[in-house]
């Protein structure tokens, strides 16, 4: 009890003695002992490599994982050392909705079929996304984690034991130059007068004082240097190691550059494979329209203004521009509109011409159409004024 007793009351006294140190130097009372520059630039190193890790860390997890729910409910399993539960990823949830609406409104019709095939290609997506997050976790995310709570760890508590090296080393300078000041002052031979023959013993007396304070001020002086030499010393090989970090944490950071072109490219070849399915059944997609149908054309999902046209322009007829033999000996000047079947229709989108068998279309302007026996349903003979040519019946609203 008394050991740990007398061990507080010096500890007390360390750290009272260190505080004091601390609040002179910033106050400009006490002299502070600098450290080389190649020793600061190491430090300086050292902390912008700490933030600029984590901030890295954090919107690595940002992109892998957008939800800041998931991302707090991940970090408390982890912190309790328990097994993450497996997470369904949005685009299998995507899929899974796709598939139970193409179940319910009907597996067999056009928007069923492309539902179905959309959500098998989402499932797909979400698969490949499940990979990359798990790859990108294990060989970047974790190594980074490592360096915030190891290595950097580390370097910091010996960063803190230096920090007090240091105060203890100035303290015993200060104890130091103010123990030899007193010798000074108390070694200064008095005058000789009868009167003070009692003063020059107290003056003797009071050197020899002084005299062993300063040989024990010197001591700590000697140990607390050599302290201090030595814990910069290990400091300094701590903050040397961050190059072996940097090169670390570039291995890791190809290792993650490598897995998302994987993922990107996956999701790449598995839209492609869509968009070829998708455009095979065009024809189921988007039925053509007759001369006979009174429902229009179905628009496309998104607004057709001038700025969008071109994005939101629905795919020409397969076969655009190239008309069937039997058409391509038909004289367009030749051809004149049957006595029943013309009618009007307002054009819904701007069409570029292929070659001189089309009529070049303007967005809402009327026009005259109509079909001709063995005509590709997915065209009709359109009319404005004295210019006549084939028309693709998906730019078209016909008009009762």
């Amino acid at each position: 009890m008394d050991f740990n007793m007398k061990k507080l009351a010096s500890d007390a006294g360390i750290f009272f003695t260190r505080a004091v140190q601390f609040t002179e130097e910033k106050f400009g009372q006490a002299e502070k002992t600098e450290l080389d520059a190649h020793f600061e630039n190491l430090l300086a190193r050292a902390d912008s490599t700490k933030n600029w890790t984590e901030r890295i860390l954090r919107q690595t997890e940002v992109l892998l994982q957008p939800n800041p729910s998931a991302r707090v409910e991940e970090f408390l399993y982890e912190k309790l050392d328990r097994k993450v539960p497996s997470r369904v990823t949005n685009g299998e949830l995507l899929a899974q909705y796709m598939a139970e609406a193409a179940s319910e409104l009907g597996p067999g019709t056009p928007y069923g079929k492309t539902l179905i095939k959309v959500s098998e290609a989402e499932k797909r997506l979400g698969a490949a996304e499940r990979d990359f997050i798990h790859t990108a976790s294990l060989s970047f995310l974790t190594p980074l984690r490592n360096f915030l709570e190891g290595d950097w760890k580390t370097i910091s508590k010996e960063r803190r034991l230096l920090q007090n090296r240091r105060l203890d080393l100035d303290a015993c300078k200060a104890r130091l130059k103010k123990a030899k000041a007193a010798e000074a002052k108390a070694t200064t031979v008095p005058d000789f007068q009868e009167t003070r023959p009692r003063n020059y013993i107290l003056s003797a007396s009071a050197s020899a004082l002084w005299n062993d304070e300063v040989d024990k001020a010197e001591q700590e002086l000697r140990v607390a240097q050599t302290e201090f030499d030595r814990q910069a010393e290990v400091t300094r090989l701590l903050l040397e190691g961050i190059s072996s970090t940097h090169v670390n944490h570039l291995r890791c950071l190809h290792e993650f550059v490598k897995s998302q072109t994987t993922y990107y490219a996956q999701c790449y070849r598995h839209m492609l494979d869509l968009q070829k399915q998708l455009g095979s059944s065009q024809g189921t997609i988007f039925p053509g329209t007759f001369v006979g149908t009174t429902e229009p054309a179905s628009p496309p999902l998104s607004s057709t203004s001038p700025t969008t046209t071109a994005a939101t322009m629905p795919v020409a007829p397969t076969g655009a521009g190239l008309a069937p033999p039997e058409e391509t000996a038909l004289c367009l000047e030749e051809v004149a509109p049957p006595a029943s079947g013309t009618r009007k229709a307002r054009v819904l989108y701007d069409y570029e011409a292929a070659d001189s068998s089309e009529l070049a279309l303007l967005a809402d302007e009327l026009i005259t159409v109509y079909s001709l026996p063995g005509m590709d349903p997915d065209w009709l003979i359109g009319e404005r004024g004295n210019k006549k040519g084939k028309v693709p019946v998906t730019y078209l609203e016909l008009l009762s």
